[in-house]
This record gives structure tokens, C-alpha cells and sequence, in this order.
């Protein structure tokens, strides 16, 4: 059965057992009080108390239902999860003479890692007398860096231990692209509407009175 870490961090009433103790609570002026009057207070109002802060002096106890305190820290600690943001570290090696096709294909793969979030470890490993190449390992991680600025920064330059030499690149924050505009919908003309005509007269087809021309 799985321990509830939370719920033995907090000790809730008679648990509590120092002298006296600041009390806080939902409509309730902070004060120092007495623990047996704090227990009563808590008895009074249908609640517990609950110490939130044992290290002060003297410890801060609230005023509430222990089931609702532990429902309302467990809320909280899952909230700041959430907004904590994992960032792994992706390795890429290289080696001092690392042709065109191979550093171009690390690249791209340094850009994706990087637009992820994630940060990228590069080194250069220097295998046997290649040590005697450090200052061109060196010229191709800044180069790498380089061409990384749009995605990433810096964290460490160059550093060399033992046979690597490493550089370290955070990610940047990188602005979403906005969505290509939709092209326009071709206009489409309404139909006109036909005005009504204004009837025309009809002509008198009737017998002529004399004296109409």
C-alpha cells in the first residue's frame, strides 16, 4: 500500500504539543494563542488545526478541515509539476577532421533536439595522436555553435578533459510560426438584384373621344 508522504508532513491536533501557537485562518485576524484554546477554537468552528509551519515561533497552525487542506496542497504540488519543465541533454560527437555530409547531418539533428527544449552536449573526442588536432576540434565546436545561434546559446564554451573537448548549448525559446494566410477566396460577384420597374403606362386602346388628337 502506498504511503501518504504528504499526510505525515503536517501534524493536525492533539499531535500538536507546544505551549502556545500563531493561528491563521479563512475570516480569522491572525494571533497567538494558547494550543488548548487553538484546539478548542478548531472544535468550535467543526474544523481541525493543522500546523502548516512548525519551524516559526511560535508555530503557525490554520484553521481548517484536514481533508480539504491535504486536497488543496496535493492540488498545488501537482500544479508546480506541471509547470516544471523536463530538459534532457542530447550527445553528439564528433571527431577532430569530421567531413562536410557528416557535420551537416549532426547539425540537423543538433536543430531538432534544440527546438524541442532539449540541450545539446557536443564533443569532440581526440583518439590517440589526434590530441595533437585540439585547436581544429576547437574551431569546429564554435563553428557548430555558430550555426546553432538561431536555435540555441551557449552555456560553455569549449573545454577540454582528458580526450574530449565539450561544448554545452541550452535551447532558445523559439517562436511558433505563424500559419501561411489562406489565399483569398475568389470574389464572387452577387447577383444583381433586379430592380423593380415602374410600370409604364398602358395606352388607351379604347374608342377616341372627339377632339383627341
Amino acid at each position: 500500500m502506498k504511503k501518504d508522504n504528504l499526510k505525515q508532513q503536517y501534524r493536525v491536533n492533539e499531535q500538536i504539543r507546544v505551549r502556545e501557537v500563531r493561528i491563521v485562518g479563512d475570516d480569522i485576524e491572525s494571533q497567538v494563542v494558547p494550543t488548548a484554546k487553538a484546539l478548542q477554537m478548531a472544535e468550535d468552528q467543526g474544523v481541525d488545526l493543522v500546523e502548516i509551519s512548525p519551524t516559526a515561533v511560535p508555530p503557525v497552525c490554520r484553521l481548517i478541515d484536514y481533508s480539504k487542506f491535504l486536497y488543496q496542497q496535493k492540488k498545488r504540488q501537482k500544479e508546480m509539476k506541471a509547470k516544471q519543465v523536463k530538459v534532457d541533454v542530447k550527445e553528439i560527437r564528433f571527431g577532430p577532421q569530421t567531413d562536410d555530409h557528416d557535420y551537416n547531418f549532426k547539425l540537423k539533428h543538433a536543430q531538432g533536439f534544440l527546438s524541442e527544449g532539449d540541450k545539446v552536449k557536443a564533443y569532440v573526442f581526440f583518439k590517440g595522436r589526434s590530441i595533437l588536432f585540439k585547436e581544429q576540434g576547437e574551431v569546429l565546436l564554435l563553428r557548430f555553435a555558430n550555426d546553432l545561434e538561431e536555435y540555441g546559446k551557449v552555456e560553455q564554451m569549449p573545454v577540454l578533459e582528458g580526450k574530449r573537448m565539450t561544448i554545452f548549448i541550452a535551447p532558445k525559446k523559439v517562436q511558433a510560426k505563424k500559419p501561411a494566410a489562406a489565399a483569398p477566396a475568389p470574389e464572387v460577384k452577387k447577383a444583381e438584384r433586379s430592380q423593380p420597374k415602374a410600370n409604364a403606362p398602358k395606352e388607351y386602346t379604347g374608342p377616341r373621344v372627339e377632339g383627341e388628337d
